[in-house]
């Protein structure tokens, strides 16, 4: 994405405050502007299709069509949108529904103005990152197995991961190419159900 493209935002809430709320944050970013707001799930579907945006910033329990059963529409009709989810619940199971049906992160209600601006930013980048208040609670449904049958070397690279390496220096430290350590990640995303590099670094630490 260039320097001057600037990042369409559809928001979702089923209260017309929290909207308003957002809208006003994340329009005060030169690079960001909010082009639409949906009350429901149903209503983010028909929006998304109409409005294109690139990143739809989603509640998730709402009256009718939630947010995991908007997502996964969504996913039909603009495949290409991020969403990111935004909300009060931190329930394990619903973390987990979320992450599944392609939430590029997940993020609780009471996050620094900054911080938000910031997320949005990264989810249109495709990018992303899990509050680790909700990344606790979906671990706990794992009783703690999460990761469990990452191999020896999996962990090897998880492990440089979390320190912020890219597969490049992953691959020179493990002498390896880069096309080995690509497999390695895509395999660690997958076993710890992890939407993203940085929700991995977070179930490492």
């Amino acid at each position: 994405m260039g320097e001057t493209e600037v990042v369409r935002v559809l928001i979702v809430d089923d209260h017309p405050m929290m909207r308003s709320g957002l809208a006003k944050c994340l329009d005060e970013a030169d690079d960001l502007q909010v082009v639409g707001e949906a009350g429901d799930g149903a209503e983010a579907v028909a929006a998304c299709e109409r409005l294109r945006p690139d990143v739809v910033l989603m509640d998730l329990v709402m009256p009718g069509m939630g947010g995991v059963e908007a997502m996964t529409a969504i996913r039909q009709v603009s495949p290409g949108v991020s969403v990111l989810v935004l909300t009060s619940h931190i329930e394990g199971a619903l973390v987990q529904r979320a992450l599944d049906a392609g939430a590029v992160g997940y993020l609780l209600k009471d996050v620094r103005p900054e911080a938000l601006v910031n997320a949005v930013r990264e989810a249109a980048a495709g990018r992303g990152a899990v509050d680790a208040a909700a990344m606790r609670a979906m671990m706990r449904l794992s009783d703690g197995l999460v990761g469990h049958d990452l191999t020896e070397r999996e962990r090897e690279v998880l492990r440089l991961l979390a320190t912020g390496m890219t597969n490049d220096e992953i691959a020179e430290k493990l002498v390896v190419s880069s096309g080995t350590v690509r497999i390695q990640v895509s395999s660690i995303l997958m076993k710890l159900h992890a939407p993203n590099r940085t929700t991995a670094a977070l179930i490492a630490i």
